[in-house]
């Protein structure tokens, strides 16, 4: 008949006894035996050893005992100086032995420049600037685009003449900016000081073929946005420049400081 180890009170059976020393003397009684060492231990769960020492000592990995074993090393020559060498199956082919990986300059660099580019396509092209006439040398896939430019000032150009007037998108039959009192006179003035051309780049009417822009410094919105001033208040003299089109645009998107405009007028 089982007994408590501790106490020696008797039991019917050997789970009697375990329950009742883990509940009354608050101490788990051994329930296995250790494969390596043979000693008793306690675990809730199915255990062969009682320690991973007592594990790493009774399985071995090595070899024929590692679950991933594919038969060792095999042998194999060398493709460049035929030497023999050991390697394993499972990283890669046997091809190379360690000597001419290291030292041997065998790796083939492709040569893909000019006509031995898969993408070869006949190389650069001899196109005209869509301005200014200029021959140039560009490669096919530059020229996508419809219209070709030598450099961004004549694409500016360019885009400057095309969409202009009925050429732009916007196009609602032109009309000439109601600016309220004073903008004719102003605009005239300007452009009588500033002797018909640009304030920044220099072009003339004459280039132009019409007078230039007369842009305002301080816009006329952030007169009309003041409750004390009206949009007559922003037509003075020292607030407006004569911009061609290319440099008003600058002037619109912020390009051109307002100071240098002011001081360009002085």
């Amino acid at each position: 008949m089982p007994t408590c180890p501790t106490c020696g009170r008797p039991f019917d059976s050997k789970r009697g006894v375990r329950v009742h020393h883990s509940s009354v003397h608050d101490e788990r009684l051994p329930n296995r035996v250790c494969g390596a060492c043979e000693s008793e231990f306690y675990s809730e769960h199915e255990k062969k050893y009682c320690s991973s020492g007592c594990r790493e000592s009774a399985v071995s990995f090595e070899g024929e005992n590692n679950p991933n074993y594919r038969g060792g090393k095999q042998s194999t020559h060398c493709e460049l100086c035929r030497a023999a060498f050991e390697y394993w199956p499972s990283e890669k082919p046997g091809l190379y032995c360690p000597r001419c990986v290291e030292e041997r300059e065998w790796r083939h660099v492709r040569d893909i420049r000019g006509q031995k580019n898969p993408r070869w396509n006949g190389g650069k092209v001899t196109v005209e600037c869509d301005t200014c006439d200029s021959e140039m040398a560009r490669h096919p896939n530059q020229l996508r685009s419809e219209h070709v430019f030598c450099s961004d000032d004549c694409q500016y150009e360019w885009l400057s003449e095309t969409f202009t007037g009925e050429g732009h998108p916007n196009w609602k039959g032109g009309s000439t900016p109601n600016y309220g009192r004073g903008w004719h006179r102003v605009r005239r003035l300007a452009l009588e000081r500033d002797g018909h051309a640009c304030v920044v780049c220099g072009v003339t009417k004459a280039e132009l073929g019409r007078n230039p822009d007369v842009h305002h410094i301080v816009p006329v919105r952030a007169f009309v946005e003041t409750p004390v001033a009206t949009e007559s208040d922003a037509h003075y003299l020292e607030n407006v420049a004569c911009l061609c089109p290319t440099c008003h645009r600058k002037a619109e998107f912020g390009h051109i400081e307002r100071a240098d405009l002011s001081a360009a007028t002085a």
